[in-house]
């Protein structure tokens, strides 16, 4: 599986507290997948997509420290044994897998869940984080227990045939293991997730706005706005419980 990579060369797999949707504050071990099939120009893990030949912007590019990322340099290649001795360290059975976008290595995630379903330990927990476009088979709805989709709004600067599918968000609504989770900076951003309920089939009780922020000075700023906006129309708030309490960097 290709997995992201720390700044040491270890593969970015992290103990550490969820720090988003229905979870936060659950102790968890994080798996990050390197790819996706996006280009969010505000993604705070881009280090597993804005490689040096592609012509994706981000927010950050006009700062003079920022620049894209070398491929070869931010991934590992990992077998399902070695991640399996890795995560072995811990004793937290609550596994995320992340990324990037892990769906694009699904049957990697499969293989994983079957490695740890059989190891003797007690029954693990497997969370998902997807961006929604991306339809898993029926071994891997079945053997997840959560789902965390994250589906892109205009504000993510793509286009909208790419990052939108809500016929596989209805899909996957109905498998009532799946929350959706949107990432808000204004009134355009939440009428975009409102248009979008009642044709995905979302159940609003299974919706979270969560602050547009890559740190913890803008993730204050706009927290009360988010919240009222959740508030008024029946939604869930989610904060960003990582982003406080380690900011904004690799392995948290």
């Amino acid at each position: 599986m290709k997995l992201a990579r720390m700044p040491d060369g270890a593969p970015e797999i992290f103990h550490t507290l969820q720090g988003e949707g229905r979870g936060a504050g659950r102790p968890s071990v994080f798996i990050r997948s390197s790819l996706c099939n996006l280009h969010c120009q505000w993604c705070d893990t881009d280090y597993t997509w804005n490689w040096t030949d592609t012509p994706h912007r981000h927010e950050r590019d006009s700062d003079p420290s920022y620049q894209k990322f070398q491929r070869g340099e931010q991934i590992v290649d990992l077998s399902t044994a070695e991640i399996t001795a890795i995560l072995s360290r811990h004793d937290c059975r609550n596994y995320v897998f992340t990324g990037g976008e892990p769906l694009i290595q699904e049957k990697s995630w499969l293989e994983l869940m079957a490695a740890l379903d059989g190891d003797g330990r007690p029954r693990p927990h497997f969370e998902i984080e997807t961006n929604g476009t991306l339809l898993p088979g029926t071994a891997f709805l079945d053997r997840i227990d959560q789902l965390n989709v994250s589906p892109k709004l205009a504000n993510s600067g793509v286009a909208e045939e790419l990052r939108l599918k809500p016929g596989t968000m209805k899909i996957l609504a109905t498998t009532g293991k799946t929350d959706f989770k949107f990432v808000i900076g204004s009134q355009e951003d939440l009428d975009e997730v409102l248009a979008l309920i009642e044709p995905a089939s979302l159940p609003r009780d299974r919706v979270f706005l969560m602050p547009k922020a890559l740190n913890v000075a803008e993730l204050e700023a706009n927290q009360s706005k988010v919240a009222a906006m959740a508030l008024s129309h029946g939604l869930r708030y989610s904060d960003r419980l990582h982003l406080r309490l380690y900011g904004a960097k690799r392995g948290v």
